[in-house]
């Protein structure tokens, strides 16, 4: 009886998808008429030893994809991230995300918000509405998503410090359209590490933020299953200036850190793994882009299972969101940043992305403005319904040059992995809170991640002055006919009606309810329980962001970072 091959389980399990009704019907050939296999792979009785690391979509290590089927199964979700001005406006745009095709929402907030600070805090002025939309209050939640049913359309939310207080208003706002928020489904970014190692938009030191993460994950766990209460970010990482190893690398740690955290709560890992995701970019540099995502899908399974010890496949499953890359846009000839973010676009897609952002050309100028948002959510449904690479999964695996790439970019991600954990040891917390938060910990401490970025960014840009790399229209091809673009100007009546607004709201609230409800917030703080529930309260009052973040700073301190030279 022949022994059974990892091609045999794959065949068993693509069919099982088919008889289940999990494969699209729609035809599967090229464009001439040729039928296409929904894999490829060594001929049959060939012995190729690269099967082991390579292996077939749907098995472990998942290199070539989590499902079976590929994307004949399900495509990737179009998730265009959106916000500006008011919720009014934000909510209108979305509208016409979803009427045009878009297969899920995503949220930019302002500064203003993205700080855990009120619309008419002084510190705001010239801020609000500008990077993103608006939100100060279960109120702007509400009209945000006002005819859009939270019940059915999934949402991620792009915000790091005071992502729970906003969760918890996204939870309110379900309340109130009657929504049964166990069945809310959707993603919060909440990755406070890579706020440290990239954006730094924080609000306290590390410690209480990563109490608030794990008290959303147990309640996440509990309450609302589906929900994906954090979406671990190398996005913030590459854009700051990172190589793909170096985001690869540390975006994976900051995930180990948070199955650490899930770990050191008690959490079965069988249960809240399946909660974290993650958030990519996706660079210029085509093959290398689907060597890293195919890399990280690899290692996060390897450590999962081996290090973590979660058995189910589920558990081991890295699933990822990516954008394009922000940081390839050019202000100089803009429409060529639509071929740039095309390419990105195709490198995700043939890396096995789960959903998709593109980047409009005019947003390295502005926010951009229907009409190239239009043309970016198109960028995607070219390449979903024209191109074919939905037909066939991981159609690059095998390729000699794409497989050493992406061995390579394994290899350098367990060195740092290495490197981290002898950071953790020196920092002597490794029997408190785990050997890779310990590193993680001390490489923000010691301005180790800022420094490792700092000096990447610093080569690239040396690269770019002395012309051995190439930006066509910067530093090469700079002659263009293009004029001027007609870009997004956010007026700045908006910020005025917004703090009006918020005053309105403040004046009729039951101001001693919401005191009341922070206080409890407060108490609740200073114990072991968990704060998520009494943070919801204060939501249903209308405590403002503002005055949560607040009441927590006063009891945590801020976050200020050491100076470094």
């Amino acid at each position: 009886m022949p022994v059974p091959t990892g091609k045999d389980a794959w065949e068993a399990a693509y069919e099982a998808a088919r008889e289940r009704g999990q494969v699209r019907d729609q035809d599967f050939s090229t464009l001439s008429g040729l039928d296409v296999d929904p894999v490829y792979g060594p001929p049959e009785g060939a012995v190729d030893p690269r099967l082991d690391d390579i292996g077939w979509p749907g098995t472990f290590p998942f290199t070539r994809g989590l499902y079976p089927t590929g994307y004949r199964g399900r495509g990737w979700t179009i998730r265009q991230f959106a916000g500006f001005g008011n919720a009014e406006q934000t909510n209108a745009r979305y509208k016409m995300i979803l009427a045009a095709g878009g297969g899920g929402l995503s949220v930019a907030f302002d500064m203003p918000t993205l700080m855990g600070r009120d619309s008419d805090d002084p510190r705001c002025v010239g801020e609000v509405g500008h990077c993103g939309v608006a939100i100060d209050s279960a109120a702007d939640m509400e009209v945000l998503f006002a005819g859009i049913d939270l019940g059915s359309v999934t949402t991620s939310m792009t915000i790091s410090g005071p992502a729970v207080p906003i969760f918890c208003m996204y939870v309110v706002a379900a309340e109130r359209q009657g929504v049964d928020t166990a069945t809310l489904n959707g993603t919060l970014q909440t990755d406070i590490f890579k706020e440290y190692i990239a954006q730094k938009e924080w609000l306290f030191a590390p410690e209480p933020h990563l109490r608030l993460i794990g008290d959303l994950m147990e309640y996440c766990v509990a309450q609302v299953p589906a929900y994906k209460p954090l979406s671990v970010s190398g996005y913030h990482i590459r854009e700051a200036g990172s190589t793909a190893a170096q985001e690869l690398a540390f975006t994976l740690a900051d995930g180990f850190g948070y199955v650490e955290l899930g770990l050191s709560r008690g959490l079965d890992i069988e249960t809240f793994a399946p909660g974290l995701s993650f958030f990519f970019d996706a660079h210029i540099d085509f093959f290398e882009e689907i060597a890293k995502f195919r890399a990280a899908r690899r290692i996060w399974a390897r450590w999962l299972r081996d290090r973590f010890g979660a058995k189910t496949a589920r558990a081991q499953w890295l699933r990822f969101h990516t954008q394009t890359a922000g940081v390839s846009l050019t202000a100089q000839q803009p429409h060529n940043n639509v071929v740039r973010t095309a390419v990105e676009a195709l490198a995700a897609v043939l890396g096995g992305t789960n959903s998709l952002h593109t980047n409009a050309l005019d947003e390295t100028l502005a926010l951009p403005t229907e009409e190239s948002a239009e043309i970016a959510l198109r960028t995607q449904q070219v390449l979903a319904e024209e191109t074919g690479v939905a037909n066939v999964a991981d159609p690059l695996g095998g390729s000699w040059y794409v497989e050493e790439l992406t061995n390579r970019l394994d290899a350098e991600a367990e060195a740092i992995f290495s490197k981290i954990i002898q950071m953790g040891e020196r920092g002597g917390r490794t029997s408190a809170i785990g050997p890779i938060t310990s590193g993680l910990l001390l490489g923000i401490e010691e301005g180790w991640f800022t420094g490792q970025i700092a000096d990447a960014a610093f080569r690239y840009q040396t690269q770019l002055e002395k012309g051995e790399k190439t930006i066509v229209g910067v530093n090469a091809h700079t002659s263009t006919v293009t004029g001027e673009l007609e870009i997004l100007r956010v007026s700045h009546e908006v910020e005025l009606e917004q703090r009006r607004a918020l005053g309105r709201r403040r004046e009729t609230r039951d101001s001693a309810a919401v005191e009341t409800a922070l206080n409890d917030m407060i108490t609740v703080g200073r114990t072991d329980g968990n704060i998520i529930p009494a943070m919801l309260a204060a939501a249903r009052a209308e405590a403002t962001l503002g005055d949560i973040c607040n009441a927590l700073r006063a009891e945590w301190g801020e976050y200020i970072e050491p100076a470094r030279f």
